[in-house]
């Protein structure tokens, strides 16, 4: 790889943070030079740098816990909260830096201002922080205070000069910058050596010997925060062709002095549409404004032609490797080898002599999950063996499966890869996991495969809603209102607003019972007879009106841009 320029300041790694009555302040203790601390006011959210701690006195003192990243502020109604990482774990490297992942997340209120507020304002403000400690259970989140980790091997090699001398937030990719929204409160303030840019995806990397050497293989996801949410609440394309549970995948492998990488993309499929969940399994298949369906899909191909050069979409839905046909995976790549070939990989040597990847293949089933992951893993491994042959490693018939170890690690990388991209968005891991894992269908996976989809039905209906509404806060999809007009959140009203399914189940569950038992006293006196018939009706009843009504009893968003259709 060429030589790297160094930023003009380096991120703080380690920082003190100091939790006063009135201020919060982040002194960097990682050995910085000439490092200044940063004070922020719990009044109004204010922010300086001070050049030592505050003094503590009996009647000021601090609490004390150690960070290791300033993530960003949020701005709702009356206060702000800051985002910072407690807790961390180095995952392994990319490009020989250090990569991490967050394991906590903590926000921090500067709300004191909220005391002066209306109290339909803190009302509102108590609402949105309810979202923030769902946000911290955001998963999936990685980092690197050296490199810019939302770039591909070979746009980061591509960086100009100059380029490589600005921050690492200013050279980050917005799409794939999970904390874009998160930075703006903090851009103007000039604190670059505190803002940590943040990807959502997945890091995996193993190491395996192919006769005497060595091969080094990571596997990276970027998630796309233009259209972020969960399964069922983000579907298809938006208005501008931006799409649901769109995901980068970079394959990169290191050896004998070579650097090569492959990317492919998946996303959701690209026109307006929708599935509402309503407590059926499998929500009606509904398609939003057809008629804009054309230029939606071709703004989408668009951009894909623009960041990514040639573009082949792969379609997985009803054939090709639907339910269980996967065997049919290898007619698929023979369709598809020729684009492959022709646009190639990046390849590095260590003379700086370099190949580039012209093209993408981009990959979609209904979720962009299971089926797309399996398939993503073959064209891998594909694209590996190529690799590896054009590098001298492999010979001109050797396959990955000819060496166990190197078969096993790979397979058990993409079987992770595939998990942690469908947690982000179903709340599970992937189904068929133990296809990729083992490369066969076992009697375990089939039955946790049916525990997966249970866990699945149960999240879309019932959590998901609250879920989506965090999710579109931290990523400025929907903008608190600050000052003058406030907006609230939808307001449910009659029935919506007391509908409760456990509530509902409860009662059929109580009517089921006291039917059982009247018909257990018929013999003893016959008006228990009418009782069970009362009963019995009863809960057939209410079992028929939350069939009805299915809708309100999930679990929704409830944030007004989720009113607008094909949002």
């Amino acid at each position: 790889m060429k030589e790297k320029a160094e930023p003009v300041q380096k991120l703080y790694t380690r920082m003190r943070l100091w939790e006063f009555p009135d201020e919060y302040v982040i002194e960097p203790t990682d050995g910085s030079s000439a490092s200044s601390s940063l004070s922020i006011s719990l009044v109004d959210a204010s922010m300086k740098l001070i050049d030592s701690i505050p003094e503590c006195s009996s009647f000021r003192v601090p609490k004390i816990q150690m960070i290791f990243g300033v993530v960003g502020m949020l701005k709702l109604v009356a206060g702000s909260y800051l985002f910072v990482i407690t807790e961390r774990k180095c995952v392994g490297s990319y490009l020989g830096h250090p990569i991490f992942k967050v394991i906590s997340l903590k926000v921090l209120p500067c709300v004191h201002s909220v005391k002066n507020s209306t109290p339909e304002q803190k009302k509102m403000e108590n609402e949105f922080s309810r979202l923030l400690k769902v946000a911290e259970r955001t998963t999936g989140l990685y980092f690197s205070y050296d490199t810019n980790l939302t770039l591909s091997t070979q746009r980061l090699y591509d960086l100009g000069n100059e380029s490589k001398m600005l921050p690492l937030w200013r050279q980050a990719e917005p799409r794939f910058l999970w904390n874009s929204y998160m930075l703006e409160a903090l851009i103007d303030k000039k604190l670059d050596p505190y803002l940590l840019p943040v990807v959502q995806g997945s890091f995996h990397n193993f190491q395996a010997t192919i006769g005497k050497e060595i091969v080094d293989v990571t596997l990276i996801a970027r998630r796309c925060t233009r259209r972020n949410g969960t399964r069922m609440w983000r579907r298809g394309a938006d208005s501008e062709g931006h799409v649901a549970n769109f995901v980068e995948t970079e394959q990169i492998i290191q050896i004998n002095g070579f650097t090569s990488s492959f990317v492919q993309v998946r996303g959701s499929i690209p026109f307006l549409w929708e599935q509402i969940v309503d407590l059926t399994y499998k929500p009606k298949f509904e398609i939003v404004r057809p008629e804009e369906a054309p230029q939606i899909a071709e703004r989408h191909f668009l951009d894909l032609r623009k960041m990514y050069g040639s573009v082949l979409a792969v379609d997985l839905l009803n054939k090709i490797c639907g339910h269980v046909h996967f065997e049919r995976l290898s007619f698929l790549y023979d369709q598809i080898a020729d684009f492959l070939v022709k646009n190639g990989y990046f390849l590095l040597n260590e003379e700086s002599e370099k190949m580039e990847q012209l093209g993408v293949v981009r990959t979609n089933c209904i979720d962009c999950l299971d089926r797309t992951n399996i398939t993503q893993s073959m064209i891998g491994r594909k694209i590996l063996e190529l690799q590896l042959r054009r590098i001298g490693v492999f010979a001109a018939e050797e396959t990955i499966s000819s060496h166990p170890k190197l078969d096993r690690c790979f397979r058990i990388l993409w079987a992770n890869h595939g998990d942690d991209i469908s947690i982000q968005y179903s709340g599970t891991a992937a189904l068929k996991g133990d296809l990729v894992r083992s490369g066969q269908r076992r009697v375990q996976g089939i039955l946790k495969d049916r525990y997966i989809s249970f866990k699945r039905y149960y999240l879309n209906n019932f959590s998901d809603g609250t879920k989506q509404d965090a999710i579109d806060l931290l990523q400025g999809h929907y903008k608190v209102s600050v000052g003058g007009d406030i907006t609230p959140p939808s307001q449910t009203g009659g029935l919506e607003a007391i509908a409760s399914f456990p509530l509902a189940l409860c009662l059929v569950l109580i009517g089921l019972l006291l039917t059982t038992m009247s018909l257990g006293q018929v013999g003893n006196d016959p008006r228990h007879l009418l009782f069970s018939v009362v009963w019995g009706s009863i809960s057939v009843g209410i079992a028929s009106f939350v069939r009805a009504k299915g809708r309100i009893f999930c679990n929704r968003p409830r944030l007004q841009l989720h009113d607008k259709p094909g949002y």
